[in-house]
């Protein structure tokens, strides 16, 4: 069964309160343009409940990362609780609620990098940007987190910038990789 349910995207403009069907009360607070997008993502997968993975996926890829007022549309469109899209974006580890940087910089601790000198691969990127694990620079520009294994521990230490793959950082090297993409 395909359902289709759009909420009308100017009920979140401002701070707003709706009334779910169950009589719970929800707020949010997102822009027109955000309500649209979320209930895009939520059509292409007919608002199937057992689809919640997907829909995360899908919609921390195009905003970013989830945030509550997004996780409140979603569980309002897929007829879910807030507190069960909640558990599943605090359970899986790579959904996020803070945003994260342009360039989101992943330092591998995984043994074999861990092994070969990432904490000061890590001690040295949290330096040279000001900012602890987790948090973003105030320009936006750059995150750090730490990962547990990208699979490439021939290169360990690995650092990866967005997508990109650096083996064998050593602290030395943090700043050539960070010039790359301050222009």
């Amino acid at each position: 069964m395909s359902k289709k349910i759009n909420i009308p995207p100017e009920l979140f403009t401002y701070t707003e309160r709706v009334t779910r069907a169950n009589g719970l009360e929800v707020i949010v607070n997102l822009p027109k343009e955000k309500i649209e997008k979320i209930n895009d993502i939520c059509n292409s997968f007919d608002n199937n409940p057992r689809e919640l993975v997907n829909v995360l996926h899908e919609t921390q890829h195009a905003f970013g990362y989830l945030p509550a007022e997004v996780q409140d549309v979603i569980a309002n469109n897929l007829d879910l609780s807030v507190a069960h899209v909640y558990g599943v974006v605090t359970f899986y580890s790579f959904f996020t609620m803070i945003p994260k940087g342009e360039y989101p910089i992943s330092i591998c601790t995984g043994t074999a990098c861990y092994v070969r000198g990432a904490e000061k691969v890590l001690e040295e990127f949290k330096k040279e940007l000001d900012i602890k694990v987790g948090e973003t620079t105030p320009d936006g520009k750059f995150s750090i987190n730490c990962l547990r294994c990208v699979g490439a521990c021939g290169l360990a230490p690995v650092v990866l910038v967005g997508e990109k793959v650096y083996g064998h950082v050593s602290p030395d090297r943090v700043k050539l990789i960070l010039d790359k993409y301050k222009r």
